[in-house]
């Protein structure tokens, strides 16, 4: 039997139906990339007994996240991550919204997310990461980079780049980490898991609501009072849309940045011979952060269903077939990368797909970006060791990270 952390047990049976292998099976969260790699080489395109669609090498993940044919429609796999406004229409977040809704509202937020926004950030990026160490570290021991580095670091500038009240850190990593437990199917999950995930929503949502009522009457410099201005054409986000937006911002970036922080500063310590290339080379971190996200990322997998009778990669796919494409696998396709389970940290950065591609490529992926370049030039700057044996990987179907990262001074 498998068990999601809190949950019931899920029959092991069948989840090996529907996706080939148990996402919670003790060394599958070890070493995923072993089974990973199995399932590209038997083939890229698979389908399983349960009625899923493996999507596992990266010339055919990047196909369908690219192929409009495939989307989530009025799929039930999506239905949950749903709102309704006050007028009763539905509204999606745009991790879950087709064109031509996505387009609008994608436009809309990306005019209003600029560059510059985030950009400025830098560095107060570099002056958190640094400050969190010293705290972590001004004891004498050992200090848990994931939860007094990784966590505060990404929760204070995510709050910073929104204009969030600093004192609503803590409530909103605890809901941000209710809604990223959520983003596994709803059958692997007790109704007490998807309880927590609406109330976590319904927060956000009320805190998300007032803070833009207040930004519409005070504009203020941040990301909130840009997306209450943005306007395309007498086009504005509903007052519903921009709360989804904002929810979704905070409660993605923050377990995806951490993990991210996390699995590349275990990678690195693990693979010395690349840390002290950095070392040599600062300038490269952002090289090495892309390295890291293509050689053990925090997304594991995404999802999509085929909105119409399509193929892939000469497989006929039916309407509302589900499809699961493994990133972490296309990720190490020897096709497209040479030595592709070699952390290499000067590999020329540039077709990984840990960001996805396509119209839902990651909204957020320059400021998860800036803030893991900040962690990991923890470790140019500062002698660190692993404190202790190394540590097992957590996370669910869709996540992959680290609880816990205890390091000291060399």
């Amino acid at each position: 039997m498998s068990t999601t952390e809190g949950a019931p047990p899920v029959d092991s049976n069948v989840v090996r139906q529907l996706l080939l292998f148990d996402p919670f099976d003790p060394e599958f969260r070890a070493d995923p990339h072993r089974v990973y790699r199995e399932i590209r080489e038997s083939g890229p395109v698979t389908a399983t007994p349960g009625g899923l669609w493996l999507v596992s090498g990266h010339r055919q993940v990047s196909a369908v996240l690219r192929d409009q044919a495939f989307g989530w429609g009025e799929a039930e796999l999506a239905a949950g991550h749903f709102t309704t406004d006050d007028e009763g229409n539905t509204v999606r977040p745009l991790t879950f919204a087709d064109p031509p809704e996505h387009t609008r509202i994608r436009s809309l937020v990306t005019s209003a997310f600029s560059a510059r926004i985030v950009e400025r950030l830098r560095p107060r990026a570099q002056e958190l990461a640094r400050e969190s160490l010293a705290a972590a570290l001004a004891g004498g021991g050992s200090a848990d980079v994931i939860q007094q580095v990784a966590y505060p670091l990404t929760g204070r500038l995510l709050c910073e780049l929104l204009g969030v009240d600093p004192e609503y850190q803590e409530r909103f990593r605890a809901w941000a980490e209710a809604m990223g437990r959520g983003l596994d199917p709803d059958f692997m999950q007790s109704p007490d898991q998807l309880a927590r995930r609406e109330e976590a929503r319904a927060h956000f949502h009320e805190y998300f609501a007032e803070l833009a009522a207040r930004r519409r009457a005070e504009p203020g410099d941040d990301l909130v009072s840009a997306l209450v201005a943005v306007e395309q054409e007498g086009d504005r986000l509903t007052a519903t849309e921009l709360v989804v937006t904002c929810t979704l911002l905070l409660s993605a970036g923050y377990a995806t940045t951490v993990h991210l922080i996390g699995n590349g500063m275990l990678a690195l310590l693990e693979n010395p011979d690349q840390l002290a290339w950095l070392r040599a080379n600062p300038g490269r971190v952002g090289d090495a952060v892309e390295e890291v996200l293509r050689f053990d990322g925090p997304i594991q997998l995404v999802s999509r269903v085929a909105l119409r009778d399509t193929e892939v990669d000469g497989h006929a796919v039916a309407a509302g077939s589900p499809v699961l494409l493994l990133l972490a696998a296309a990720n190490r396709d020897p096709a497209v990368f040479d030595d592709p389970d070699r952390l290499d940290v000067s590999r020329k950065p540039g077709r990984n797909l840990g960001f996805g591609v396509g119209i839902h490529f990651c909204l957020g992926a320059p400021l998860a970006r800036l803030t893991a370049q900040a962690a990991l030039s923890l470790l140019v700057e500062h002698e660190l060791v692993l404190d202790g044996p190394r540590p097992a990987p957590t996370g669910s179907l869709v996540l992959r990270g680290l609880a816990e990262l205890p390091l000291r001074s060399a």
